[in-house]
């Protein structure tokens, strides 16, 4: 169901901070997983689970660069290694927990759940976080009842901006119109293309006259396993009717997307938006995050109701349209890889039943 030898994001930086109790809890693609910071600031993760009892270790405690379940007091090092346990001195060779790789990045923490000699850092999607220089970007987060593939769909299909978004992100047919350009990038597709004369967007045509019109570019990176990453630009109209614009630069943002699966039914949306320095002004970008966390509810809202009724009916009407050709590309990028690692981990299963 899920791809395990990929980076999930396990959410925002700032969400783990250095206090006693300060254990992340996270579900990552099935897998129950527990953040902390050592006492140099790295993030460490274990799979959350004592293994003693099973008792989730995201309820003990922090010591210095340990962890202490808080069931039965068993201390483990970051290495995963039980290294006390209360009342004896005997310490069995398989007391340990599992750990996963991570890495911090564009204000993002990423966990590698398959094969950790595969846990390249090179596949870590490049993005724009709050720490960025030349940026004011703000972040959100919200919680999805639906399966990961909804959100695939979702997010490759921008079409559905000018139904489900008119009045927030869409605000023109010009979202349905647009001629995407989809290219294959490593564990991603690349998709880009140009709306020109497009109306304000819902969320600011206030701001503007009801004739006012905006060329505007998108170029997106989606990559494995759910991660969208759209630099997002808006000229006053120019002369241009192909390609690159010639009129002056208004609006130059970048949207940085995660979405990780918790389990089949449950996704968590980590996201940003904000504007270059060059091209903000004050109140500019909460009134983008302002929008966005609105889209983003419009979104839940349907892709909620689509899954209840999916569940009803698995097997009902289903047909491909013009703004399938996206999602269709990526969810095939999905399937292959895990044909693949279902490939390579069956022959290990069927050794080890002997």
């Amino acid at each position: 169901m899920f791809v395990k030898n990929c980076w999930y994001c396990a959410g925002w930086d700032y969400e783990l901070s250095q206090g006693r109790c300060a254990l992340l809890a996270r579900r990552l693609a099935g897998e129950a997983v527990v953040l902390y910071r050592k006492l140099d600031g790295t993030v460490v993760a274990f799979e959350d689970r004592c293994c003693h009892r099973q008792a989730p270790l995201s309820r003990g405690t922090k010591e210095g660069d340990s962890l202490r379940c808080g069931y039965h007091g068993m201390k483990y090092g970051p290495d995963g290694v039980c290294t006390e346990i209360p009342g004896q001195t005997i310490i069995p060779p398989k007391a340990r927990v599992r750990t996963y790789p991570v890495v911090e990045q564009d204000n993002w923490i990423w966990v590698w759940l398959g094969d950790p000699a595969l846990a390249d850092p090179k596949h870590i999607c490049s993005a724009v976080g709050p720490g960025a220089q030349g940026w004011n970007i703000k972040t959100s987060k919200v919680s999805i009842n639906t399966n990961y593939r909804r959100e695939i769909e979702n997010l490759m299909d921008l079409s559905h901006v000018a139904w489900i978004h008119r009045d927030t992100l869409g605000g023109s047919m010009a979202w349905v119109e647009a001629k995407l350009n989809h290219t294959p990038i490593e564990r991603g597709i690349n998709t880009e293309f140009w709306m020109p004369e497009a109306a304000a967007p819902g969320f600011a045509k206030h701001l503007f006259p009801p004739e006012a019109v905006f060329d505007a570019h998108a170029n997106i990176n989606f990559t494995l396993p759910c991660n969208f990453i759209m630099r997002y630009q808006v000229w006053s109209p120019g002369t241009m009717k192909v390609g690159k614009e010639n009129g002056l630069l208004l609006l130059d943002s970048w949207s940085s997307q995660a979405v990780t699966p918790r389990d089949e039914h449950w996704c968590d949306y980590y996201y940003s938006w904000g504007l270059s320095e060059a091209t903000d002004s004050p109140g500019m970008v909460d009134l983008l995050v302002e929008a966005a966390n609105a889209a983003f509810l419009e979104d839940k809202a349907m892709l909620e109701a689509q899954y209840e009724r999916l569940r009803e009916c698995p097997d009902g009407n289903k047909i491909d349209i013009k703004a399938d050709t996206g999602p269709n590309k990526m969810l095939f990028l999905v399937d292959k890889l895990l044909a693949e690692e279902a490939a390579v981990t069956a022959p290990r299963q069927q050794s080890a039943r002997g």
